[in-house]
């Protein structure tokens, strides 16, 4: 099996992945279970004990973020938290301004859960909102109020949180322009220094892909979702929110530290049931349960499900595809040429040139970007650039 190695460089990121929710939403397809409460601990151990062995591993080298998420990471009792990032914090060198986001369900939280946190060196937090409508709330199987909502983000500030994220989610079926309004105005009222706005898809083998198979709710409309992806833009970049990922906004200087370690093509380690590592050159996926992950640390075996080498071509692509996301960076062509040793310019000179004749790509200097054309159709964009 592919072991990743960080033979080049040290990971930048960290993930870790908590798969666990107090009920799995309709929509849902990340890997997460209800009902697990029996294992909160044990697998909290567990991943413990991996975050150390793979700080001695590494010679506990410092961080650019650690990011909890989920799943719901809120939902572990406040002890087992606690040893997941006392052993970050043992693991690995954590001094400023390393980054460390929890992400937090508001039905799952408290102002001294945040007050532990702070403690703990948590310094942002993603709040999963989803909506500010009671019944849209009710269709995606949230567990949370529109009162917890603005109560967790309260709280969150009381005990000092200056980095609050929040993600929404529109285009849901049958949803008006006036209905998304509500939402994306109570989240800017709330002044978080950033937003995740992401469409709702219908995902297979999820509750909501039987629902709309079997007619019992209608299909997301494209057009729609378009149309209030576009109302988005205009309303936030109104608001003061920089429009620097394609589903992301965030006030200037606090765009997310951690997912830049991915759109920037960096090594990250990922552990826990289901996550992703990368070393530059490899990919492994850790196994899926959580039962079977907590044995298999328990045990000192391999928790890794699987592993692939990424050759020359698909990681060049993968480095475009995801730079490309980043609207307001772009693809940098001098860190292109760092990890690669060419320039994206020759590599990728016929799409380059074929989306700058329509208007859908720019270069500007060491930057290659997506035109403001392009974001409603960059998934189009994206696919010309695959291996």
């Amino acid at each position: 099996m592919t072991q990743i190695r960080f033979e080049r460089d040290k990971p930048t990121g960290l993930y870790l992945h908590i798969p666990f929710c107090e009920r799995k939403c309709p929509y849902c397809d990340f890997n997460s279970y209800a009902g697990q409460e029996d294992l909160y601990r044990p697998f909290a151990r567990a991943l413990a004990h991996e975050i150390r062995t793979w700080g001695e591993r590494l010679a506990h080298p410092p961080l650019r973020s650690v990011f909890l998420g989920g799943g719901t990471p809120t939902v572990l009792p406040p002890d087992a938290l606690e040893d997941i990032l006392i052993a970050v914090h043992e693991a690995f060198a954590i001094r400023p301004p390393t980054e460390i986001t929890v992400e937090a369900n508001p039905g799952t939280t408290d102002r001294a859960l945040f007050r532990l946190l702070r403690d703990l060196g948590v310094n942002r937090l993603s709040v999963g909102a989803q909506s500010f409508r009671e019944e849209e709330l009710r269709f995606l199987g949230r567990i949370h109020t529109v009162e917890d909502i603005y109560r967790a983000v309260e709280q969150a500030r009381a005990v000092g949180f200056d980095n609050v994220s929040l993600d929404v989610i529109y285009g849901l079926p049958g949803q008006t322009p006036e209905e998304w309004a509500v939402s994306l105005r109570a989240a800017v009222s709330l002044d978080v220094e950033h937003l995740s706005c992401y469409a709702l898809t219908v995902e297979p083998h999820t509750p909501l892909a039987r629902w709309v198979a079997e007619g019992r709710v209608p299909p997301v409309d494209e057009d729609v979702q378009g149309d209030l992806y576009d109302a988005t833009r205009a309303f936030l970049a109104q608001a003061g929110y920089i429009h620097y990922e394609i589903s992301n906004w965030a006030r200037p200087g606090r765009e997310s530290v951690h997912n830049r370690v991915y759109w920037w093509y960096e090594p990250y380690l990922g552990l826990g049931p289901g996550a992703h590592s990368f070393d530059g050159v490899r990919r492994a996926w850790t196994i899926l349960s959580p039962r079977e992950y907590i044995r298999r640390v328990r045990a000192g075996e391999s928790p890794l499900a699987g592993g692939e080498t990424l050759s020359l071509p698909t990681r060049r692509s993968e480095a475009m595809i995801l730079g490309l996301r980043l609207l307001v960076e772009g693809v940098s062509r001098r860190r292109f040429r760092r990890l690669f040793g060419t320039d994206p310019l020759d590599v990728f000179a016929d799409p380059v040139e074929r989306f700058r004749a329509v208007g859908l790509l720019a270069v500007r200097g060491d930057r290659i970007l997506l035109t403001e054309r392009a974001y409603a159709v960059a998934n189009q964009v994206f696919q010309a650039f695959l291996a």
